[in-house]
């Protein structure tokens, strides 16, 4: 057995019709890492919203070049950004533990791509505003004590989930 490389795996490069939208997301590792999470799923494209996002040397470190390669943009206002996918028929998805949410392994993704997944802020989670804007509301099933888990963890387990119901 051999350890592949970057340049020997055989894997099939590919792009899912799928946007991952940033609500007030402001740690430069995280930022780095979605970069990271996204070109690893073929995701097609990273929207942060807010006032400081942080694309700096701290962000380029974790991110590894990926950021050269995801097509991002950065926008201020989350709401206005949701809404237009909307219009442009994307179905909005929340990343978000609510009082109705359904959990993420149960969720049956219908043939109607593209999807927007809304990912939050590291302390607040998709706000209100949002949330009232999506489609359906998606939870990870967690079993320890913790009721949350990083954000970038958990967006690479949503999307591996809506990735492999893509294919």
């Amino acid at each position: 057995m051999t350890q592949l490389t970057h340049y020997t795996t055989k894997f099939n490069k590919k792009q899912f019709p799928i946007t991952i939208v940033c609500d007030n997301i402001s740690n430069a590792p995280n930022i780095g890492s979605l970069f990271r999470t996204a070109d690893a799923f073929g995701i097609e494209q990273l929207i942060f919203c807010g006032n400081d996002i942080p694309m700096g040397r701290k962000m380029a470190k974790t991110a590894r070049a990926t950021e050269k390669i995801v097509s991002f943009k950065i926008e201020e206002n989350t709401l206005e950004v949701v809404l237009n996918l909307k219009q442009k028929g994307y179905q909005i998805i929340a990343l978000e533990i609510t009082s109705n949410s359904t959990p993420l392994h149960s969720f049956e993704h219908s043939d109607q791509p593209p999807i927007a997944l809304v990912i939050g802020d590291e302390n607040f989670g998709v706000s209100d505003e949002i949330l009232k804007n999506c489609d359906h509301v998606l939870h990870i099933e967690m079993f320890g004590q913790n009721s949350s888990m990083n954000v970038v963890q958990a967006t690479s387990i949503a999307l591996y989930e809506l990735t492999k119901q893509i294919m």
